[in-house]
């Protein structure tokens, strides 16, 4: 039962993380591209629990792969390029992140 408690929290994590990306897809002004967006990012939430640190299960699911494959590249693209934006914006040190 001790590893159900890890693996929840690490789901709610995945679930804020995504709903972060959601909110900064959100302020960029293109409409109902916009909306289209944040219907693809919100599907990204079965991919949760492989993308958080320490995850147990590092192999996407299936389902997970499929919500990957749905959105679109600029969608993805656009999030990804605000959320980096992010540290400059917020006068925070830049994030680098090694491989």
């Amino acid at each position: 039962m001790a590893v159900v408690k890890p693996l929840v929290s690490l789901s709610s994590l995945a679930a804020v993380l995504v709903a972060f990306l959601v909110v900064v897809a959100a302020q960029t002004p293109t409409g109902m591209a916009q909306m289209s967006c944040m219907n693809q990012l919100i599907g990204l939430n079965v991919c949760g629990p492989y993308v958080v640190p320490g995850a147990i299960d590092t192999h996407p699911s299936p389902q997970c792969c499929g919500a990957l494959q749905s959105v679109q590249h600029d969608c993805l693209c656009s999030t990804l390029r605000m959320a980096s934006q992010l540290p400059s914006q917020c006068n925070v040190p830049p994030l680098y992140c090694a491989n």
